[in-house]
């Protein structure tokens, strides 16, 4: 096996080292000095990757889209939105991309996301924050699908593989029986599976595979998640 074949043309050591710095050195000037060097071993490598991924999706569902585009695509921006955070910090110290459905232009609809972060590697497939509404459609078919549900979490690999998360409410939501039976569920405000990954995984030539094993993998709970909601699967 050449060299070439050994190191991924994705994510490497160098995204990781770039991350690290940018932890240490948080600012503008720092950033400007940088840029290229950002461009190329984070931003041009993770659209390829999005790019790449686009097929492997396609078998996961046809209506969730990898989007390479450099702005308002899978990729999310490294500056953070600071006008309501007392952190002031511009720049947000890991990559995200998160590949959403065609009908949901923003984070909180359906979504598989992939975090890189140094010593901090994950996904999380699902819905975060999702509205009240949406919420409630989700809520309302895990009470008319108990068994359909159950099922996901019980087939081993996928137990071995995820673990369910997101905030929950202390009290059964409004509306929901109190002692039904899968009323810890119901609890939560937000669903997503989470796996986790080491820096040594992400940078594994086979990485792209791996990753789509794992999306392949959460296709029941996401499928739920999606027709819950009335969208295209």
């Amino acid at each position: 096996m050449n060299d070439h074949q050994m190191t991924s043309p994705y994510i490497t050591p160098a995204l990781f080292d770039f991350l690290r710095e940018l932890k240490q050195y948080n600012d503008k000037a720092w950033f400007e000095e940088n840029k290229q060097r950002y461009e190329s071993v984070v931003r041009e490598p993770l659209l390829k990757f999005i790019a790449d991924f686009a097929p492997h999706l396609a078998k996961v569902s046809p209506h969730y889209e990898a989007d390479p585009r450099k702005v308002g695509g899978s990729l999310f921006r490294i500056h953070r939105d600071i006008r309501f955070s007392p952190d002031k910090t511009p720049y947000k110290t890991h990559a995200g991309i998160q590949f959403r459905h065609e009908s949901g232009k923003d984070v909180h609809a359906p979504g598989f996301y992939l975090h890189l972060e140094p010593d901090n590697v994950f996904t999380a497939i699902g819905v975060w924050q999702p509205d009240a509404e949406t919420l409630g459609k989700i809520r309302d078919a895990i009470v008319a699908h108990p068994t359909r549900w159950q099922k996901i979490f019980t087939d081993e690999k996928f137990a071995a593989t995820f673990k369910l998360e997101g905030d929950q409410l202390k009290k059964a939501p409004k509306g929901y029986d109190p002692n039904h039976a899968l009323i810890e569920i119901l609890k939560y405000k937000d669903l997503y599976v989470f796996t986790s990954f080491t820096e040594q995984d992400a940078c594994a030539v086979d990485f792209i595979e791996r990753y789509a094993r794992v999306c392949q993998m959460a296709k029941p709970f996401i499928e739920f998640l999606t027709t819950a909601i009335g969208l295209p699967w």
